[in-house]
């Protein structure tokens, strides 16, 4: 009868570490869009958290527009915008954004920064930020993935961008749909479907080793 405690401690351990590694390690800079078609007009929305260990604000945000045509970034109260235009080019090069005094993201929180561009023509585009904190800390998110997938320590927001497809008159046409995007840019709000794998498993795990529990109890009686 002792094989029945050994299993449920086991099966209990198992999920419990399961539903651990469900839990996001950490959490990066960040961009989404509506619209990921090449040469397409899109919203880019980055998700800025604040990690500063010294529970500093954020107060600074500076993102690169790599090849983008044009910027125009979205009303934010308590912040202003710059966009850093390329004029000999008619490209943009930048977007910064700007506490104004006594503001800022604070410690445990996050926030979104958006921006409408025109989107380069082609198959993924990486977005460098720089952040800075109050006490003059300053993070840069842009690093590259490494060959072997693993993710770098402050990787670069980055979008895998698609092909668009032709309207019945022969026009591109660029309909909304959910971005496509590395690890690094991937929204918080979209769950990781290995973590929700994880997840089912250690609910199963959990569900086993009540029913042991029970079927030795019901022996033992």
């Amino acid at each position: 009868m002792r094989m029945f405690p050994r299993l449920i401690a086991v099966s209990t351990a198992a999920a419990a570490a399961l539903v651990v590694l469900a839990v996001p390690a950490s959490a990066h800079v960040r961009v989404t869009t509506d619209n990921t078609a090449r040469g397409g007009y899109a919203t880019l929305e980055f998700s800025v958290p604040n990690e500063s260990q010294s529970k500093a604000l954020t107060t600074e945000l500076t993102v690169q527009l790599p090849d983008v045509g044009s910027a125009s970034t979205e009303l934010l109260p308590g912040w202003t915008s710059t966009v850093d235009r390329d004029a000999a080019k008619g490209t943009v090069r930048a977007v910064t954004w700007k506490a104004a005094p006594g503001n800022g993201i604070g410690p445990d929180q996050f926030a979104l920064f958006r921006v409408r561009v025109k989107l380069p023509d082609t198959e993924s585009v990486a977005f460098p930020a720089t952040q800075t904190y109050a006490d003059g800390q300053v993070v840069r998110w842009d690093q590259q993935a490494q060959p072997d997938g693993t993710e770098p320590e402050h990787p670069a927001p980055t979008l895998d961008l698609t092909q668009s497809k032709p309207d019945h008159d022969g026009h591109s046409a660029h309909a909304p749909q959910v971005s496509a995007t590395h690890d690094s840019g991937q929204s918080a709000a979209h769950p990781d479907k290995t973590a929700r794998w994880f997840g089912g498993i250690g609910l199963i795990l959990g569900a086993v080793a009540l029913v042991l529990a029970v079927t030795n109890r019901r022996r033992q009686q």
